[in-house]
Order: C-alpha cells, then sequence, then structure tokens
C-alpha cells in the first residue's frame, strides 16, 4: 500500500526526526510504500505594517541589556541552513518526504492510508498550520485508511478552542483506528472527543537497540567524549551543580550532544551535531541524566540507567506517562531527592515488553490495512 506520515515538521529535533524514521522503516518493512507529507516552509518575513513597531522594540532590548538580532527574520534565514546541516543530511539520506506548500495540492490517488502521529502531532501551538490537518480535514471526504498511531497532544491540559474541538472530534471519528502516546491522552479524547483511544508506544520504540547502531556505525561515528550523558533542554545552574557532583562521585566524565539554541550564541556553537552521535552517545554512556522525553526513551532502549529532571517549561506529563508504562516512576528526580534510593532497572522483563509492543504493531497494521 502506498501510506502517507503526517506529523510535525523536521527539523534539528532529535526526537521528532527519529520517531519519524522508525515509523517509515518499520512500515516499510512490510512491504509498504511509505513517505512523510511534508510542508514547505517559507522563508520568514516581518510584515510591513508590524515593521516599525517590532524594530523600536528590539532596539530598546539591546539599549537595556538584553540583546537580540534587529533584523531576527533575515538572520534566522541566513543561518538556519548552516545550523540544521548536519540533521538535514540525515534527513534527506533516510526520510523520504513529499513536500506540498498547501495540504491542498495532495490528491486522494496519492495514498491508500495516512498514518497520524506521533509527537506533539495533535497540539495546537507544534502543528504549524490550521490543527484541523492533523486530524486529515484536508482528506475529509476520501476513500482511504485513516490511522492515528501514538499521536500526542503534548500536555494534560485542553488547549483547543470550541470549534477545534467541535470540528476535530467530527474527523476523528471518520478514523479506522485511534492510539496516542500518553495516558493522559486517552482522557483527553474520551472527555472531549467522546472518543475510546488505545495506548501506543512512541514509533521510536518499535526499532530495535541494533537498528539504531548501524545507523553510527555506518556514519562512522567516532567515541562520545565522556561516560556521562546529560541531555538537558531547559538547562539551571542547580542542575549543572548537580550533574558535576553526580559525575564526580561516579567516577565518570560528563558530556553533551547539544548544540546552543540562543540567536545570539556563536554560530557554530549553534550547529546541531548529528543525529548519529546523539545515538551514539546513548551507546557510549555508562549514566544519563535528561529532562527529554526523547532522551528518556533511548535510555530504555539502550538500557541505560538514568534520572530525569522535570521540565517545567515542557512539562513533566509524556514523561510520567512512558515511565509508568515500564515501571519506572522513581527515575524522575528533583534536586530535593536526588539520593533517594531507587530500584534497580529490570532490563530483561523491559526488553521483552518491548519485544511484545513491536509484535502487536505489526498486527495492528495488518488487521487495520
Amino acid at each position: 500500500m502506498k501510506i502517507g506520515i503526517l506529523t510535525l515538521s523536521l527539523h534539528t529535533n532529535y526526537g521528532g526526526i527519529l520517531q519519524a524514521y522508525a515509523l517509515q522503516t518499520v512500515l516499510e518493512r512490510m512491504g509498504h510504500k511509505v513517505c512523510l507529507i511534508e510542508k514547505r516552509r517559507p522563508p520568514l518575513r516581518l510584515p510591513l505594517w508590524k515593521a516599525p513597531l517590532s524594530y523600536g522594540k528590539r532596539i530598546l532590548k539591546n539599549l537595556t541589556g538584553h540583546p537580540f538580532p534587529i533584523f531576527y527574520e533575515q538572520k534566522m534565514n541566513r543561518e538556519t541552513p548552516i545550523v540544521r546541516q548536519n540533521t538535514d543530511k540525515f534527513i534527506n539520506k533516510y526520510i523520504k518526504q513529499k513536500m506540498v506548500d498547501d495540504f491542498l495540492e495532495i490528491k486522494e490517488t496519492d495514498f491508500d492510508a495516512i498514518v497520524v502521529g506521533s509527537d506533539q502531532v495533535w497540539r495546537p501551538k507544534y502543528f504549524k498550520d490550521k490543527i484541523e490537518n492533523a486530524f486529515l480535514d484536508f482528506a475529509k471526504s476520501w476513500n482511504i485508511k485513516r490511522i492515528a498511531y501514538a499521536a500526542s497532544f503534548g500536555t494534560d491540559e485542553w488547549e483547543y478552542a470550541p470549534k477545534q474541538t467541535k470540528r476535530c472530534g467530527e474527523l476523528l471519528k471518520l478514523f479506522d483506528f485511534v492510539s496516542v502516546r500518553e495516558m493522559s491522552g486517552i482522557n483527553l479524547c474520551a472527555t472531549h472527543f467522546d472518543l475510546g483511544a488505545k495506548l501506543e508506544p512512541d514509533p521510536t520504540m518499535l526499532l530495535t537497540t541494533e537498528d539504531y547502531m548501524r545507523l553510527f556505525e555506518v556514519a562512522r561515528t567516532p567515541k562520545s567524549s565522556g561516560t556521562l550523558l546529560y541531555y538537558i533542554l531547559n538547562e539551571t545552574t542547580e542542575q549543572k551543580k548537580w550533574i558535576k557532583k553526580i559525575a564526580e562521585e561516579k567516577g565518570l566524565k560528563p558530556f553533551n550532544v547539544k548544540a546552543k539554541s540562543n540567536i545570539t550564541d556563536p554560530l557554530p556553537d549553534r550547529i546541531q551535531p548529528p543525529v548519529e552521535q546523539w545515538l551514539r552517545g546513548f551507546y557510549d554512556a555508562e549514566f544519563v541524566v535528561t529532562d527529554s522525553f526523547h532522551a528518556c526513551v533511548f535510555s530504555i532502549l539502550f538500557n541505560k540507567n538514568f534520572i530525569v529532571f522535570p521540565n517545567k517549561i515542557r512539562g513533566i506529563t509524556r514523561i510520567q506517562s512512558l515511565l509508568s508504562s515500564f515501571h519506572l516512576d522513581n527515575r524522575i528526580v528533583s534536586t530535593n531527592n536526588i539520593y533517594e534510593e531507587q530500584d534497580t532497572i529490570n532490563w530483561h522483563e523491559i526488553n521483552a515488553k518491548l519485544r511484545r509492543r513491536r509484535e502487536e504493531f505489526s498486527t495492528i497494521i495488518n488487521l487495520i490495512i
């Protein structure tokens, strides 16, 4: 079958890239022809009517000691391809894409089925188009299979306007199969869409450790520079101190695989490392400290001991749901309870559960398609 995958736009986010790669790979191994439906993003432009006020605010920021590029849009357009050069290389090499300027360009004959998911594809502030399209509004009259696989709202709070709730609920009832990535997603579907959804793992868990190792082996990725991987998306000064202390007490050398994200940082420091280097980080690490959902996923896949700092900015719901499904809730710590005793991780049991989930996925897809 010809299958399209609709997810968030790919950029420098390792988890977003790898969940798309994993879902495509698994479906291809089942004999299907698969590609991502990717919407082209035009260059950033500041509307003329908005320019005087925006430029004024930016100049004021600089004068008050808060540096911000006055010509932000031009700077982003010029530097984004450089920042993305490594992640784009992986995307172009491994992920097949159907590029469109508008979802209405897609024809019914292009696909026999469309899979929506995973990642936070159902979160309005992350899906950079009208959210109804993440529920296949553009394909509402088509005679195709519609599947939501491990789709995520990214939060346990409802972020849809009443009209969006009504329309998305109507569209979701056209789906042949609906699954979400978090327990909170089941509750949100039941409460706001009056629909029962199943719980399914993130697509990255459908591939094995060996699948990911093959990627950095083919790329001849060099060994990581340390043994304690810290991957903190929103790092605090206090967390930095604890990472250093943990490394010293465990006799490990801290290392990171993440570019700086502040636009005022030097451009070379903002170039995102290769996806293969990020994957190799988990392979080489003896211990992982993170606040990232997908870093938790890959710690589990690579059977690495890890702890998680709650991220107030990005939320903890997704991580709590993931860890509770593997009875790893106590991996979530704060700077107050970081030294509380944690159970030994039963990797044999976890790996067995992962194998069962991979088998169940094949069964589900074969039954639907």
